[in-house]
């Protein structure tokens, strides 16, 4: 599945949505108290705040939150990715331009390779950058030392990450899905940034099909004002979020098509499950990362898929929501 680029000015309203300091961050609440503790005592002692790795699908806030972690401590923010850091000269340029007290975000940390890693090892504990110099019997290591800097680590394959490097972080936050009242806080606040009234009816419509995640109810919106503004309407009714998602072929539950294939192809062509992944894969003519990362957690989450041993299941509720019978229940 391809990922189309961004054009400028969507990623210009993109920043403009992200939440710029704690109060407008909603939910993760755990998370939030977990970190402000952190925050608070790493402050009164004076000393850069320790490593820190969030996780969780994409969308959900964990480039906000780093953002909102360096401007808590009026600090630098350096951000970077995985994929960006390819040989080591990569990761030397990116530790040895940090400042004291600079917050080093990494974005796709299960991209970084190993060899990498190995280099990030020593950065994060003892704040030294080893490189070699030279090739054979006469290369020498020589070690930089490095400011006190904190790295923000954000992936989306938690499993991905070896063991080595995910014990140097000094503290671990998943981030769930949202809950609807939430979803629906963070659909009126951005619909206000983007200046588009909404009734609460289309207000709810939005945070119903944006799959529990602020980065899809954006991007929604953005869509929804694409409708009003075309046709002239004075705000964004339900009827209009409903012409919107037919548009986008996106029903009620925020399932898009290749969601809906998924379930179609378990229930018509496995009957129902269980079947294993690398067949269904098959089926589909899909990567397996793509369906394991990207299609499933959404469904699982509300209820419409299961995992077992045995490979995946569609649930009787699943059959309700595509409209199918489901022979196995009498």
């Amino acid at each position: 599945m391809s990922i189309p680029l961004k054009k400028p000015e969507e990623q210009t309203i993109d920043v403009m949505l992200r939440p710029v300091v704690w109060e407008e961050y909603v939910g993760q609440e755990k998370v939030k108290r977990h970190l402000r503790i952190m925050l608070d005592a790493a402050k009164k002692r004076g000393e850069v705040i320790d490593h820190l790795l969030f996780y969780g699908q994409a969308g959900l806030g964990k480039t906000t939150l780093a953002h909102l972690v360096a401007k808590e401590l009026n600090a630098n923010l350096r951000v970077t990715s995985g994929p960006a850091l390819e040989r080591m000269s990569d990761l030397a340029a990116v530790l040895t331009n940090l400042e004291q007290g600079d917050i080093l975000f990494i974005d796709e940390m299960h991209r970084l390779n190993r060899m990498i890693e190995e280099v990030l090892y020593p950065a994060m504990e003892s704040r030294k950058l080893h490189l070699t110099v030279g090739k054979g019997p006469g290369a020498r290591v020589l070690a930089l030392d490095l400011p006190a800097f904190t790295l923000v680590g954000a992936t989306t394959r938690m499993n991905l990450l070896s063991e080595p490097l995910r014990s140097r972080f000094g503290a671990s936050f998943k981030l769930d899905y949202y809950e609807l009242p939430e979803m629906e806080t963070i659909v009126h606040r951005s619909a206000n940034l983007l200046k588009v009234a909404m009734n609460p009816d289309a207000t709810n419509l939005v945070a119903r099909a944006s799959r529990s995640t602020p980065r899809v109810a954006n991007r929604l919106l953005k869509r929804v004002r694409d409708y009003v503004e075309v046709h002239e309407l004075p705000s964004a009714t339900a009827l209009a979020v409903k012409k919107t998602l037919e548009l986008l072929e996106i029903d009620d539950l925020g399932l898009e098509p290749y969601d809906r294939q998924l379930l179609h192809t378990i229930i018509t062509k496995f009957h129902g499950g269980p079947v294993g992944i690398h067949t269904l894969a098959a089926a589909l003519h899909e990567d397996k990362g793509i369906i394991e990362d990207v299609y499933e957690p959404y469904l699982m989450s509300i209820g419409l898929l299961l995992r077992t041993p045995a490979g995946r299941v569609a649930t009787e509720e699943a059959y309700q929501h595509l409209g199918l019978a489901n022979p196995k229940v009498i």
